[in-house]
């Protein structure tokens, strides 16, 4: 598989930048985390999520043989077992890591793995995945959030649902952070974006096709989280982008 692709973050009006991504295009992996818990703890946990994500795929590019950290399942793909290592490994540091001023912290995750034979895509919190295909955007994750539950459950979300839009069910570092772990399907011409919830809040779909139809990956990324800024967004702003070549 052909693909191209890129990284952006923006500060946007926050005093520190708590998201943090990593493009490797040569290992297939993609991966945006926001981090929680204000300020330092933030910054840590993102960049600890994502430096976890990539020391895996360095070890495993080093030594493809050798031992995974958790039991392999079988019935999945190579990447769905991937990005599971990869986010179990990343829980395990976080919370060796929640100590003194550190106590809170934790972070989203969602990450693209990308193999000879398919991809898989994981994530816990609310950093989305959207692929788009023939003009359409679709989200390919939900959020771990207290609406989406709520919707699940056939409910509503009382009063203003923008009141909770920020309640997440699931983070790393926390007790509760099992990830969602999926298949994908690929085809030539996808474009797939990974991106935290200061890029998706203030644009909406429309918008964020247009832009996603750049004349490049690159291109595409500038422009997100130049619009999401230009658009009022308060909260940090990252965006990776993956074009699949087209056949």
């Amino acid at each position: 598989m052909r693909f191209e692709s890129a990284g952006q973050t923006h500060i946007g009006r926050r005093p520190h930048n708590e998201d943090a991504y990593c493009v490797l295009p040569e290992r297939g992996l993609f991966v945006v985390a926001d981090g929680l818990g204000g300020q330092e703890g933030g910054e840590v946990a993102s960049q600890c999520v994502v430096d976890t994500f990539a020391g895996f795929s360095d070890r495993l590019d080093r030594d493809r043989d050798g031992t995974w950290p958790d039991a392999v399942d079988p019935a999945k793909t190579r990447e769905e077992n991937y990005l599971a290592a990869c986010t179990a490994s990343a829980q395990r540091t976080l919370r060796v890591r929640r100590v003194g001023k550190l106590k809170e912290m934790a972070s989203t995750v969602v990450a693209l793995a990308v193999g000879e034979r398919g991809a898989a895509v994981a994530h816990v919190g609310d950093s989305r995945l959207y692929r788009l295909r023939d003009g359409h955007l679709e989200p390919l994750t939900r959020d771990h959030s207290l609406i989406e539950e709520l919707r699940a459950a056939g409910r509503e979300p009382p009063g203003n649902p923008n009141n909770l839009r920020h309640l997440i069910t699931r983070a790393l570092g926390t007790e509760n952070a099992e990830p969602t772990v999926r298949r994908l399907e690929t085809q030539p011409g996808d474009v797939f974006l990974l991106c935290s919830d200061g890029l998706y809040e203030p644009l909406g779909p429309e918008a964020m096709t247009e832009l996603l139809q750049a004349t490049s990956a690159q291109a595409a990324c500038d422009a997100l989280v130049s619009a999401a800024y230009e658009a009022g967004g308060r909260d940090n702003i990252t965006a990776v982008v993956l074009r699949v070549a087209a056949a």
